[in-house]
């Protein structure tokens, strides 16, 4: 007696993009073909165009799906409440879409997770005694820190303490001590002390930035 072909899922357009999503994450947005995606789905690439235009299409999709992960403030939460939070969001987010970094603020027809996600933003903002111009360069700055922390973060050639001491133990050997103290006390006396953890460091520049930003709003905004 034959066997039965187990059912598949009906294609959506929305099985298209978490399959391509998927394929991103596995192998970075230059793996995002119609052939990929269709064969991560198990079906033929010309099935795919039922649910999505093109590749462009899917790009836009899978960003608009990132963007629909990062949770948006609350209404009435403080503009810095929402700064912080919508920061350090981001950057759990993009780093499990590490194809997304540099991505987000790259498709001219963005969906509605992100035009949501950037209105509510600025909606914090403006809520918060910044006027447009200052606002816009609050949404810069914040996203610049985070993007650029992140791309940081994600090219460290290490990401535990243990790959850390294997890499400053190489760097100490070859780096005299007398020629680069200032160096070699940051590495001996911050990095390799009990607790470090690089990732500290975003907090820190974080409310650096929140701090200066501060000095751009009205203090009293209109209620």
């Amino acid at each position: 007696m034959p066997r039965k072909r187990r059912s598949r899922p009906p294609l959506t357009t929305d099985a298209v993009l978490k399959a391509a999503v998927r394929v991103a994450d596995a192998g970075g947005v230059t793996a995002v073909t119609m052939r990929n995606v269709a064969q991560e789905l198990g079906v033929e690439a010309m099935s795919l165009y039922h649910h999505v235009e093109g590749k462009e299409a899917i790009l836009d999709g899978i960003v608009d799906l990132v963007f629909a992960e990062i949770p948006r403030p609350p209404a009435g939460e403080g503009w810095r409440a929402a700064m912080r939070h919508r920061a350090s969001s981001t950057r759990a987010v993009l780093l499990r879409h590490s194809w997304a970094l540099g991505m987000l603020d790259s498709r001219a027809a963005p969906g509605l997770a992100t035009l949501r996600h950037h209105d509510a933003a600025i909606g914090a903002l403006r809520a918060g005694g910044f006027d447009l111009a200052t606002a816009a360069s609050a949404i810069s700055l914040l996203d610049s820190y985070v993007y650029g922390f992140v791309l940081q973060e994600r090219s460290l050639p290490f990401t535990s303490s243990e790959e850390l001491g294997d890499v400053t133990d190489g760097m100490l050997a070859r780096m005299p001590a007398d020629t680069f103290p200032h160096l070699t006390e940051m590495i001996v006396d911050h990095a390799l002390q009990p607790g470090y953890d690089y990732a500290d460091e975003f907090a820190v520049g974080l409310e650096l930035g929140l701090d200066a930003l501060e000095r751009l709003r009205d203090p009293a905004p209109p209620p």
